[in-house]
């Protein structure tokens, strides 16, 4: 399994890219795993800002939904509409074309409250 060292995780299994002040937000390779084939990803086209642990949208598999929770806080710039034609992406390219949402981080520095690669594989015992 692939845990990208230049990524921040949460428990919830999210994962965060910093460049700068903008973040791209996605799940990670475990989390669409264990959720399976993903049919439909749900975030409101209207969410502009994203609040720290708050869901801001579902993923939905064959078997199960889950909520999608926001690793730090921010306003949100663009939202992957690719996803909404191609759901499975989130299977076949976790950490690239499946991204899910690039904010505005209200504050960079809240990123170093998230894991590192390393805390995460221990989490989910890698």
């Amino acid at each position: 399994m692939n845990f990208p060292e230049n990524l921040k995780y949460t428990k919830e299994h999210e994962w965060l890219l910093v460049e700068g002040k903008t973040g791209t937000i996605g799940i990670t390779e475990y989390a669409q795993g264990e959720l399976g084939d993903v049919v439909f990803v749900d975030i409101d086209p209207n969410t502009s800002e994203i609040k720290s642990g708050v869901s801001f949208g579902t993923i939905e598999a064959v078997k199960t939904v889950s909520d999608i929770y926001a690793p730090v806080n921010g306003k949100v710039i663009e939202i992957n509409k690719a996803l909404a034609d191609s759901p499975e992406l989130i299977n076949s390219d976790p950490y690239g074309a499946g991204w899910m949402v690039k904010i505005e981080i209200a504050d960079p520095s809240e990123a170093n409250t998230l894991l590192d690669s390393q805390a995460y594989k221990s989490l989910i015992g890698q």
